[in-house]
């Protein structure tokens, strides 16, 4: 359901208009072509929303197509570059590439970089022959041969305005032509019928993150620290209650947030101060030195689709082209 507006939101309104009319501008701007085939992963909002799991996602059934998958990002929270940069997972840490690059290349080679185009001939030069942009659906550089808008079933569209106004980009009508479909996390039927109504001709492909159980099983029973520096920390929160974790204290951190020895330390005090196990995810784990890491439970997500079969269609049809 979409949220009223606040005071704040509706004095920055003005501001949010040109903010969305300019990155909507931007989006049409012109595109090339890479030299294979581009599938992009966003969303229309400002943060995350799950679209470093739905890459993932999207990349293992090309994988399993026989595909030579390449990943490019941005490396949001790494250093900021131009030049291609092919992340090694072994070597580079979240401060030079970004935490989703470590993610995205344990399972294939992750380019990061500012100059996506540039990103992209790099990875077809060393053999890529499917792109997977995670991120990126406002950027035009690219030629998007299938692009998915990643939504938040609870939060949806937030309250229908643009940065700083609200956390849209652009207002949705500007940018539901990019995508062919928008891929829904969670949510309550009212809310999915709201989604629906604000992007119509769009289908909704429904989708969850599923805990990995073997992960999940030492938190079962046990009391937990849990700590996050993601868009919404609570949704890793409701994940940990849901595999049985008694969440005795938890502690929200900025999304990309660097992670400092002291910080890292008071949480492991504390955890230990009340014999709990201290936890977070995936994303926040990479951003830990090797030492702290040791010290702290990582609870790994992976997306499912509800209809997997409609997606690899998609991308069949995607690769055809």
């Amino acid at each position: 359901m979409k949220r009223r507006p606040t005071v704040l939101a509706r004095l920055l309104h003005p501001v949010g208009i040109l903010y969305g009319r300019t990155t909507a501008r931007r989006m049409r701007g012109p595109s090339e072509r890479a030299g294979a085939p581009t599938i992009c992963v966003g969303n229309f909002v400002a943060g995350g929303a799950g679209k470093t799991p739905a890459a993932l996602a999207l990349a293992r059934m090309l994988i399993a197509n026989g595909r030579r998958v390449a990943f490019l990002s941005r490396g949001y929270g790494g250093a900021e570059r131009v030049e291609p940069l092919m992340v090694d997972a072994n070597a580079h840490t979240a401060a030079v590439v970004g935490d989703e690059p470590l993610l995205l290349a344990r399972i294939a080679p992750c380019w990061v970089g500012t100059d996506r185009l540039r990103s992209a001939r790099s990875a077809v030069e060393a053999g890529a022959n499917a792109l997977v942009l995670d991120d990126g659906l406002q950027n035009p550089a690219l030629v998007k041969d299938l692009a998915f808008a990643v939504v938040d079933g609870e939060t949806g569209f937030g309250n229908g305005l643009c940065v700083p106004a609200g956390p849209l980009r652009a207002p949705v009508s500007a940018q539901l032509p990019f995508v062919r479909a928008l891929i829904v996390l969670g949510g309550e039927e009212a809310a999915l019928s709201a989604i629906a109504a604000a992007a119509p001709g769009k289908p909704l492909i429904r989708a969850s993150l599923e805990p990995d159980a073997l992960a999940a099983a030492p938190l079962i029973g046990r009391e937990v620290v849990a700590f996050a520096g993601i868009a919404r920390p609570e949704k890793f929160y409701a994940t940990l209650r849901r595999v049985g974790a008694q969440i005795v204290m938890t502690r929200d951190f900025a999304d990309h947030h660097p992670y400092t020895p002291r910080e890292i330390e008071a949480l492991i005090e504390e955890a230990g101060r009340r014999t709990a196990l201290l936890a977070t995810t995936e994303k926040d784990i990479v951003r830990l030195g090797a030492r702290h890491a040791r010290a702290v439970v990582t609870l790994p997500v992976t997306l499912r689709f509800d209809e997997p079969g409609v997606v690899q269609r998609m991308l069949r049809q995607a690769l055809r082209r």
